[in-house]
């Protein structure tokens, strides 16, 4: 933990001449109110490490933190975020970075207490950084850099830098390697047909593309087998193609590409799903066995209808023959005595 030379613990005697060496003022320039970055002063680790990757790129990042009374404006080239005396949210940059660089980290920290009562730490993940970061100020801007050189994947990660006042505010910087894209939705094809796979870096150039295929939670290497069944290829290095031919069944599951970078690797995953003919003809089916059950019903409602019309029908064609009968025997009653009348009139 490092921090300005008036913090706590014993006071060297020289304290002004001390201040004055360590803390180097920057006077903010009154023409564009912006103000410039602290100088800071070069370790002996430092200068050995950027003679020994000077053919290596430099990359500078920075994240900007305020106390709540002293408030600061977000600039195009910092991240800034305002926090209070109830709120300590860390600062995060996402960071990607393809191949081995020299990197430069700033932290700035504005508040309107007092600089010397501020501790400033860096941390790699949770492992306390002792050496190779400077601290410096200007009026009430503190300002922390570190410097180191990324080449392997065992570099990269998060790197935050701490500023412990009343509260401890923290800004990290998170270092990954390139990410692929790919369709994120379900891949679906039928049994015999043949499926392209593709899977691209944007702006990024992997040393090696491979292929897996996993039906579960086993990884299996994509291979070119003797009978031809897949094809890997790639119009361009940031790209590359897996095609499956003759599809069946079994080829269902998921395909993990996978890139390799020089500071690490990325792989990302489609899923295929594959499907019998008998599936769109099984639904096909099913409609039509609920069609042919709906005009059977249908015709089965008539039909009883029709039958029950009629036995109406035929109840009141009975009715009225009966109806006809019993009239016509009425009529036969009547005539006899009036027959019998007629005759005894007659003699």
């Amino acid at each position: 933990m490092r921090s300005l030379p008036s913090l706590r613990g014993p006071r060297p005697p020289p304290l002004p001449l001390l201040l004055l060496c360590l803390l180097a003022p920057v006077r903010r320039s009154s023409e564009d109110g912006r103000t410039p970055a602290a100088p800071f002063t070069s370790l002996p680790v430092r200068e050995e490490m950027m003679a020994k990757y000077s053919n290596l790129s430099l990359k500078s990042h920075n994240i900007s933190l305020t106390d709540e009374e002293k408030r600061g404006t977000k600039r195009s080239s910092e991240l800034t975020m305002v926090t209070g005396e109830h709120s300590n949210m860390p600062v995060e940059k996402n960071i990607t970075l393809e191949r081995p660089s020299n990197i430069e980290l700033t932290c700035q920290f504005t508040t309107s207490g007092d600089l010397n009562s501020v501790n400033v730490t860096w941390r790699k993940g949770d492992e306390l950084l002792e050496n190779n970061y400077l601290i410096n100020a200007t009026g009430s801007i503190l300002y922390t850099q570190y410097m180191f050189t990324i080449v392997n994947s065992e570099q990269m990660g998060s790197y935050s830098c701490f500023f412990e006042e009343k509260k401890e505010q923290r800004g990290t910087f998170n270092f990954k390697v390139p990410e692929l894209h790919e369709k994120k939705k379900p891949l679906i094809t039928y049994v015999g047909d043949s499926v392209v796979l593709m899977c691209k870096c944007q702006g990024c150039f992997p040393l090696n593309w491979t292929w897996y295929s996993s039906n579960g939670s086993v990884q299996v290497p994509v291979g070119v087998p003797m009978n031809n069944k897949y094809v890997i290829n790639g119009k361009n290095a940031n790209e590359t193609r897996l095609k499956i031919m003759q599809l069946s069944e079994e080829d269902q599951g998921s395909y993990w590409c996978h890139a390799i970078f020089q500071l690490g690797e990325s792989e990302e995953h489609i899923e295929i799903v594959v499907l019998s003919y008998w599936v769109p003809l099984k639904a096909f089916l099913a409609i039509a066995a609920e069609v042919v059950l709906l005009v059977a019903i249908i015709l089965l409602c008539e039909m009883y209808t029709q039958k029950k019309k009629k036995h109406s029908d035929d109840g009141k064609e009975f009715e009225q023959i009966e109806q006809l009968k019993s009239d016509d025997s009425n009529g036969i009653e009547n005539n006899a005595p009036r027959h019998r009348k007629n005759e005894s009139v007659g003699q």
